[in-house]
């Protein structure tokens, strides 16, 4: 029987993982804001992050297809070839953006950066290129031990990719005197392949067991592992490639280059928040069996949402707020006092991503993924419709305009997947 104390042994390997990633971002723009022009350099980073995070976003929920898919010998050989394809398809897509005059036309003729940021976020997605491959590979593998019971070892292959991070990270910032965007993009890309390689090699007992085990039911064929995969890919690219968007709403408003370069940290401190919801979806996924089984992960999950958004709270609307940013972020004191407002309008945002965690995790468990991409479809163009307005109608400092139409979009697909994912609940009850 499935007890609370079940759910959070099995839950807290994967929360540790997606905290210490969520660590990743601030560690390197606190570093980033203390190399010369921060301003410039912070605006490239997420600029880039974001460029790279959209083109890798068809690899993002290969970790969900494993942990639902991966049960035999057949089932696994199949979704491996399925996520080589895709990660070298998206390896490619990266390359082929990194060409000066396709990568210009991107990022000053469309999303109108000036061009110094546009010059340093180019050195940044270059550096970037590995990252689709290794990702893929490593949320591969992280889904098949997942699916054993085995999410320590996820959480010991991210401290892997922390501490190799870290290294990289400290190396540029003491010894090589470099651009803020080259310490941060190397640091990410020599993390993620030292976490894809550690990540296989603690794999090994594992595969092997399941390269072991007969199918009990009819293997899905390739055309079907793409019927079940391709919403959740469409999913991820939607969802990231918002961002980009959202960089062109804010390179047209008040205050643009500020909020180009606070943003990524007010990112990069929420996301330590959201990971407690983004690392419940597996854990649903691989957990969920029947209505006693649902109703513990249900109230779980509320338990998370209001653990993390009353936390993010106690930060966001007391002096911890300067602290964070000033002290642990290295913004000065202007950025620091401009992104004040920003962080206590991002609040709520954690409680969003364990929502639809939780609703994605009940459809991805009964392989009805149709509903998620169109949730995406609705939540992109909430955003995209709250940005117009609030940038040309309203005259929304940018990043203030870009967190509303963050929780706006989400709402908007939180209300969408309610229907659907009360119909797989109801499998359950």
């Amino acid at each position: 029987m499935l007890t609370n104390k079940k759910i959070l042994n099995f839950w807290l390997p994967l929360s540790a993982t997606w905290i210490m990633m969520s660590v990743e971002g601030p560690f390197l723009t606190a570093l980033i804001a203390r190399l010369p022009e921060p301003v410039y350099n912070l605006a490239a980073y997420g600029v880039a992050f974001a460029i790279a995070l959209i083109l890798e976003s068809p690899v993002i929920n290969m970790m969900s297809a494993s942990t639902a898919l991966a049960k035999d010998a057949e089932s696994y050989v199949r979704l491996r070839t399925f996520i080589i394809l895709i990660s070298l398809a998206a390896t490619f897509f990266l390359t082929v953006v990194v060409i000066p005059p396709i990568f210009d036309f991107l990022t000053m003729d469309l999303i109108k950066l000036p061009e110094r940021v546009s010059h340093l976020t180019h050195l940044g997605v270059v550096l970037l290129i590995p990252w689709p491959g290794a990702i893929g590979i490593r949320r591969f593998y992280h889904g098949v031990l997942i699916r054993n019971n085995q999410t320590r070892k996820v959480a010991y292959g991210t401290a892997i990719r922390m501490i190799s991070m870290a290294t990289a990270a400290l190396f540029f910032y003491n010894v090589v005197n470099v651009h803020g965007i080259i310490l941060g993009a190397a640091s990410l890309t020599v993390a993620v392949c030292s976490e894809a390689i550690a990540t296989r090699f603690m794999a090994k007992k594992v595969i092997k067991k399941v390269l072991a085990t007969p199918a009990v039911e009819i293997p899905m064929t390739q055309k079907e592992i793409t019927k079940f995969y391709t919403p959740l890919a469409l999913t991820a690219f939607i969802s990231l490639g918002v961002h980009p968007i959202v960089t062109f709403f804010i390179g047209q408003s008040r205050m643009a280059v500020e909020s180009l370069a606070v943003l990524p940290v007010l990112n990069g401190l929420v996301f330590i928040f959201r990971s407690f919801g983004l690392s419940f979806q597996e854990a649903a996924i691989a957990l969920l069996d029947n209505k006693a089984d649902y109703i513990k992960l249900r109230n779980f999950a509320i338990g998370i949402g209001v653990i993390t958004v009353s936390t993010l709270g106690i930060v966001s609307l007391t002096p911890i707020a300067d602290i964070w940013l000033q002290t642990v972020a290295g913004l000065s004191d202007s950025l620091a006092q401009f992104s004040r407002t920003p962080l206590i309008l991002y609040t709520i945002f954690p409680a969003t991503t364990v929502a639809i965690s939780f609703q994605r995790a009940l459809l991805v468990a009964t392989k009805n993924t149709n509903p998620v991409s169109m949730a995406s479809i609705l939540e992109v163009t909430g955003i995209t419709t709250v940005m117009l307005g609030l940038i040309y109608y309203a005259d929304f400092i940018g990043v203030s305009a870009a967190i509303i139409a963050y929780t706006i979009g989400r709402t908007i697909a939180m209300l969408y997947l309610s229907k659907s994912s009360k119909q797989a609940a109801n499998k359950y009850l």
